[in-house]
C-alpha cells in the first residue's frame, strides 16, 4: 500500500479545506464535478474507525466492483465484507442506489433500448459473464423496446430443478410489459444451450402467446461469449423466424 493511500485513509473530511470537501464542492460546482467515491461519501456522511468517509467510499467501490456491484449486494453482505459498516449506513447506501434505478425506470426516453441480440447481450454481459452460480433474469420491455427492468428470477442451477414458467412472467404481467428477453449464464463459460434450455424456451414462447407477451429471445451467457437461441432457431421453430 502506498504512503499516499495510507495518508488519505486517515485524513478526515474536517481536516480538508472547504473547497475540497465533497459536500461543499457539490454545492459550488454541481454533482457532475464529483467522483463516484465523493458522491457516495455524501450519502454515507461519516466514515468508520480508522477510515475517512471518502476512503470508505473508495473501499466500497473496490470491494464490490463499482456501482453495479454495490447495487446488486444486500445489507447483510455489505456489513459482512466491510468492517465497521453498520445497518444504518448499509440502508442509506442501498436506498440511494435504488432511487437511481427508479429514476431510470421513470424516464422512458433515457432507458436502454434493445432491438437485437447484440444489444441484449451488451446490456447483460457486464453483470452476468463471470458469475460463479447460475442466474436467470428477465428483461422487461415496453412497446418501444425500452428496458423497464431486468429482475433476477432464479439463482442456482436452472437445470437442477424445474423452472416455473409462471415465475418468469410474474413481473412482466405486473408491469404490463409488452415483451421479454430471458437470459441466464453458464458458470462453466461455455454458452452452448442444453436440451433443458431449449425445452424451457419452447415453454416460454407458448406461455407468452397465451399472455400476449412476446418472448423475443433467450440469451445464454458464457465467459465473453453468448448465444441467442432465437438466432439459432432453438425453441422458436414454430415462429418461422418472425
Amino acid at each position: 500500500m502506498s504512503d499516499t493511500h495510507v495518508e488519505y485513509r486517515t485524513l478526515m473530511i474536517r481536516d480538508l479545506p472547504d473547497s475540497e470537501r465533497p459536500r461543499e464542492r457539490l454545492l459550488a460546482q454541481g454533482a457532475q464535478a464529483l467522483s463516484e467515491a465523493e458522491l457516495l461519501a455524501i450519502v454515507l456522511r461519516t466514515g468508520v474507525r480508522g477510515m475517512s468517509v471518502v476512503a470508505l467510499a473508495q473501499h466500497l467501490l473496490r470491494t464490490f466492483g463499482g456501482l453495479r456491484g454495490l447495487a446488486r449486494t444486500t445489507p447483510l453482505e455489505l456489513q459482512r465484507r466491510v468492517k465497521g459498516l453498520g445497518p444504518a449506513k448499509a440502508a442509506q447506501l442501498l436506498a440511494a442506489l435504488e432511487l437511481g434505478r427508479r429514476l431510470v425506470r421513470s424516464t422512458p426516453d433515457e432507458r436502454p433500448k434493445v432491438t437485437s441480440p447484440d444489444e441484449a447481450a451488451a446490456l447483460l454481459m457486464p453483470d452476468m459473464a463471470h458469475l460463479e452460480q447460475e442466474v436467470l433474469r428477465v428483461v422487461l420491455l415496453d412497446t418501444r423496446n425500452h428496458v423497464m427492468g431486468a429482475p433476477t428470477v432464479y439463482k442456482g442451477s436452472v437445470n437442477a430443478a424445474p423452472v416455473r414458467v409462471g415465475e418468469l412472467f410474474r413481473e412482466a404481467v405486473r408491469t404490463n410489459a409488452a415483451a421479454i428477453i430471458v437470459a441466464h449464464n453458464h458458470p462453466s463459460g461455455d454458452p452452448t444451450p442444453s436440451r433443458e434450455d431449449i425445452r424451457l424456451t419452447r415453454d416460454l414462447v407458448a406461455a407468452g402467446r397465451l399472455l400476449d407477451i412476446s418472448v423475443l429471445d433467450h440469451i445464454i451467457i458464457g465467459h465473453n461469449r453468448w448465444i441467442s437461441l432465437r438466432e439459432r432457431g432453438l425453441g422458436f421453430e414454430s415462429l418461422g423466424g418472425q
